[in-house]
């Protein structure tokens, strides 16, 4: 799997990324009812992993990572992403996105007689009397009832990824359309002003004075989510020049590190915790695997550790050792987790096992775009039996589809701060006519752009597009496939408008355009020297232990997303 590249080594779009952004482009564009007299449409995956993922907004959040992703690979087109992206913040802003918080009021009054299958989840010495992963609690003491799925004490998990989203929005778009106050819907329809940067301060302060950070169901306080909710902080912090990111890295010195993860008298790491009750001092769940799921969100903030943490999950299983048998996991998730991560860290065995794993169990095809008939889109299937790619489970796999190793980490500190100014194709009538390819090459001052007919019967038919943000557009020369190319007009001093044939085709147009001084790409933050902590030795105890948690699902997890 992997990002296509043209003959210059330039990325483009491949054929199952082409597929699956025209997938999202239908989920998204497709008008549905998120209200609570409405119900969201059945392709948005409400149904992964019970009782603790089956919320739609999961969805929501989880697929615009590959936007972030496809948004760099394309960085001369980015209006599709836009406005897929648009659409998913306006349904995380519904009564379905915060259904969990807004329904789940006081005790789970099922808590006494959950399924045995839940005892993995909850402390065994308050089996009956504690709710489990997934149940919010909202309005149990000692916090009372929050009407807002925002401005709350729990719900971090709700607020986190919803910032993360945004930051990703801003920084794809390059606007502030959500730094203006949008409502957020809460308890009995109430509506509660919020912009990006009042969530932003209110997560970060939230943060700052609360030692283990803010909890996500009442009670709960979970490594994997506020880790999710850091990397928003920090995205943020790159694009609306915040500065809310340092709670992250006091939290992972004195809660992470000492409170739920364990190491042996030499400073071995020996395990991760699933999540911790502050309430009652206690640590749930102690196996090096869980690492997996903070590791993912970490990558980009604290690499060292985020390593440290994926290699140690990955050994205590066997993941990384080519003469154990690999281990099936009953969800999907976690094999796809350790496997996006062996990429990101170069881990060349673990990655080849699992891949052949992934190509067994992930059913990814082509399949109808809509009433065309066409096998146009793509997504994994994962052999649930659905009529549509499992969509939580689709978006991060196709993650794989779209990065190579290092590119999640540069995702969020390689910010190009230039390619909002820069010439910029807008106006395609997608989806019939899709852009594979479009980047600028400020050394020689021209725009490449590679179109396709993402609707195949779209093919032949007239189109027009637009190519704006020009130096100068009376000194633009247009070629098409390596012809002088006429077909094209001045539109105003910053545009000019190509018309064309919906086919598979590439143009260069002699832009002028050169990179400011300074300008580009803004570096990684330098990390401070950090020295990565041993991984200890792994015996056939631990191996049996977290292959059992594997084969459970128990790293499932509520925020998983």
């Amino acid at each position: 799997m992997g990002t296509a590249f043209d003959m210059v080594g330039v990325a483009a779009l491949s054929p199952k990324a082409q597929g699956w952004l025209r997938h999202l482009w239908r989920k998204a564009t497709t008008v549905d009812d998120w209200s609570r007299t409405g119900k969201p449409h059945p392709w948005w995956d409400s149904y992964s992993v019970p009782p603790m993922l089956n919320f739609a907004r999961f969805d929501l959040s989880e697929s615009s990572y590959g936007l972030l992703i496809m948004a760099g690979k394309t960085p001369a087109w980015r209006e599709v992403y836009v406005r897929i992206l648009d659409e998913l913040i306006r349904r995380y802003t519904t009564y379905w996105a915060a259904v969990d918080w807004l329904t789940q009021i006081g005790p789970d009054p099922k808590r006494a007689s959950y399924p045995k299958a839940y005892k993995p989840l909850i402390p065994k010495h308050l089996w009956g009397r504690y709710d489990s992963p997934g149940w919010t609690a909202n309005g149990v003491e000692p916090w009372g009832l929050s009407p807002d799925p925002i401005g709350s004490e729990g719900n971090l998990f709700f607020r986190g990824f919803f910032n993360l989203m945004l930051a990703i929005y801003r920084d794809v778009a390059g606007t502030d359309t959500w730094d203006k106050p949008f409502e957020v819907t809460g308890l009995d329809d109430r509506t509660f002003p919020w912009t990006h940067g009042r969530i932003n301060d209110f997560l970060s302060n939230q943060w700052a004075g609360v030692w283990h950070g803010p909890h996500c169901e009442n009670t709960k306080v979970w490594p994997l989510c506020l880790s999710a909710a850091g990397l928003g902080l920090q995205l943020s912090d790159k694009t609306l020049g915040s500065q809310g990111h340092w709670v992250v890295d006091r939290w992972v010195e004195e809660f992470l590190t000492k409170k739920c993860m364990g190491f042996d008298p030499r400073g071995n790491l020996k395990w991760v915790g699933f999540y911790y009750d502050p309430i009652i001092d206690h640590v749930q769940g102690r196996n090096p695997i869980f690492g997996l799921l903070p590791a993912i969100y970490l990558a980009p903030q604290n690499r060292p550790l985020a390593e440290d943490l994926y290699r140690k999950a990955v050994a205590s299983v066997g993941w990384d050792k080519a003469w154990l048998p690999t281990i099936t996991p009953a969800q999907p998730r976690t094999v796809t987790l350790a496997y996006l991560l062996a990429r990101e860290f170069g881990d060349a065995t673990t990655e080849r096992r699992l891949r052949k794993v992934l190509d067994r169990i992930s059913r990814g095809r082509f399949f109808d775009a809509g009433d065309e008939g066409e096998p146009e889109e793509f997504g994994y299937f994962f052999g649930f039996g659905e009529p549509y790619p499992r969509g939580q489970e689709s978006a991060l796999y196709m993650l794989a589809e779209f990065m190579e190793g290092g590119e999640w980490h540069a995702a969020f500190n390689q910010i190009d701060t230039e390619r909002h100014a820069a010439p910029t194709v807008e106006g395609v009538d997608f989806p019939r006519l899709g852009i594979r390819q479009a980047h600028n090459d400020p050394a020689d001052g021209v725009l490449t752009v590679e179109t396709y007919a993402a609707t195949r019967v779209s093919a032949g038919e007239p189109t027009r597009w637009r190519v704006t943000n020009l130096p100068d557009p009376r000194s633009v020369a247009i070629e098409l496939d390596g012809r002088d190319f006429g077909g094209w007009r001045h539109v105003d001093d910053r545009t000019v408008e190509i018309s064309c044939r919906i086919s598979s085709q590439t143009f260069r147009v002699r832009t002028g355009w050169t990179r400011s001084a300074g300008g580009g790409q803004a570096a990684s933050d330098i990390e401070p020297e950090r020295r990565p902590r041993r991984i200890s030795k792994v015996n056939a105890v631990e191996i049996i232990a977290a292959s059992r948690a594997v084969s459970a699902g128990a790293v499932g997890c509520p925020c998983c997303g």
